[in-house]
């Protein structure tokens, strides 16, 4: 992202759906419906042995779902996998129109997501047979002519690091289930999820991407229209919305792409304006803000013992601070760009970055406790990387920054590394995490 900076500094069914069933675990997108990135597993601090790894034919940015004997995942193939957790084998597999960037949703027994094919999907769990599927007005990457004043100024751009869909969420209303999920086409929507029929939707000014989080009745994202939106989970209503940072030329430093985690009384969330924010969840009151440098902040944050832990872009920070002021506790940089965004387990910290390395960092000290490098990682980091760190000015080899097309060679070859976007998730001492180079991994974790 930082390159562009300088290019603008330069530039001036009902009975299928299962309300409980013992045999699947209710799992969200960062572990629950607040988004809290907490898993409920031993204290592991390392990594051991691959387990298996598990070959798509696309990138993953979809992080896992993993309940009931089963990892879910989908891929830039269009297809949304089911694969057994102890072989690593394909149980099913449901083919869609468009590439899968929507995080998988677990509850009882069915599995719901989103495609580029502009449709969110209700499958059977078990079987990956369709309950429904809801059409929205249409998925698509943000973007503009000219973006950020790339060259040539007349064409049309798609945003090179919009990762994602929105993934959905569920409510825990067994006599009313609901499931909640934003659309490109600038509406979030509540839908029977037993039926797939339309409850009630709310319209913004922007692209959704940002998953919702569900936290004391309301339902909390985020909008590339630079507001944080808080509604009425029952009827949609809005209770309030929070502006964040715009930036009207050039358009690079804002919108939220990032999705909130509540807790504490508190909804975070970072933003492309460079700032995480800490607010009140019943008002939307700033509680406190940090400044990240002109640096993104995709990831969502995990929240745990009134500390919250997120990471940056172009600054490669994972970041400890205080949930209730902010205060820095610690901060550790990784070797590139953080986008997937942390899994807490026990007193351990889980998370990679774009140069395909996988960090394990104690919660308590800040300090590494493990690492685990793809397979792409290990081939071409000595090629790609400069003194083993992602230098965008390096891989472009001194083609035109100011050009779209380098900065579409540039991420081709960051991909080569096997890129983690998909954040973790920990299961029974094996965390689970999809890459850039098509693979969902398994990866034993040890004390």
């Amino acid at each position: 992202m930082r390159k562009y900076l300088t290019i603008i500094a330069l530039l001036g069914s009902i009975t299928s759906y299962a309300q409980k069933n013992d045999s699947l675990t209710n799992t969200s997108f960062a572990a629950n419906a607040q988004h809290t990135g907490v898993y409920t597993a031993k204290n592991y601090n390392a990594f051991g042995s691959l387990k298996w790894k598990f070959a798509t034919k696309g990138k993953i940015f979809s992080s896992p779902a993993v309940a009931g004997g089963m990892a879910y995942i989908g891929s830039e193939d269009h297809n949304l996998y089911a694969v057994d957790l102890q072989s690593g084998k394909q149980v099913w597999k449901f083919t869609t129109g468009g590439a899968v960037s929507s995080s998988p949703t677990l509850h009882g027994n069915s599995i719901c997501f989103g495609s580029y094919d502009g449709y969110y999907y209700m499958l059977n769990a078990k079987t990956g047979k369709l309950n429904w599927k809801f059409k929205t007005g249409g998925e698509r990457k943000v973007g503009a002519k000219g973006l950020w004043t790339m060259k040539p100024l007349n064409k049309y751009m798609d945003d090179l690091y919009d990762f994602f869909l929105s993934s959905p969420v569920f409510n825990d209303d067994a006599n009313d289930p609901t499931v909640y999920f934003g659309s490109s086409d600038g509406k979030f929507y509540a839908l029977d999820a037993g039926t797939g029929k339309l409850k009630w939707l709310f319209k913004t000014n922007g692209i959704i991407h940002s998953s919702p989080a569900l936290y004391h009745g309301k339902v909390y994202f985020g909008s590339w229209d630079t507001y944080l939106y808080a509604l009425n989970a029952n009827d949609g209503k809005l209770v309030w919305k929070f502006k964040t940072a715009n930036q009207p030329v050039y358009h690079l430093l804002e919108g939220i792409q990032a999705s909130p985690a509540c807790g504490n009384g508190m909804v975070y969330f970072g933003s492309r304006d460079s700032y995480f924010y800490a607010l009140n969840a019943e008002n939307g009151t700033l509680g406190w803000k940090y400044n990240a440098n002109s640096s993104w902040i995709l990831t969502t944050a995990a929240v745990q013992n009134n500390t919250v832990y997120f990471g940056t872009s172009d600054t490669y920070l994972f970041v400890a601070a205080d949930a209730l002021t902010g205060n820095p506790k610690f901060s550790y940089k990784g070797n590139g760009y953080l986008y997937s965004s942390p899994g807490l387990s026990g007193s351990t910290a889980f998370f990679g970055d774009f140069t395909g390395k996988l960090f394990a960092v104690d919660l308590a000290s800040g300090k590494p406790t493990g690492v685990f490098t793809t397979a792409g990682r290990n081939l071409n980091a000595a090629t790609v990387l400069k003194q083993d760190t992602l230098n965008f000015e390096h891989a472009a080899k001194g083609a035109d920054n100011s050009l779209y097309q380098t900065g579409i060679e540039v991420m081709d070859k960051l991909y080569t590394l096997g890129s983690i976007v998909s954040s973790p998730v920990i299961a029974d001492g094996v965390i689970y995490f999809g890459s850039a180079d098509g693979s969902l991994y398994a990866i034993n974790l040890v004390k």
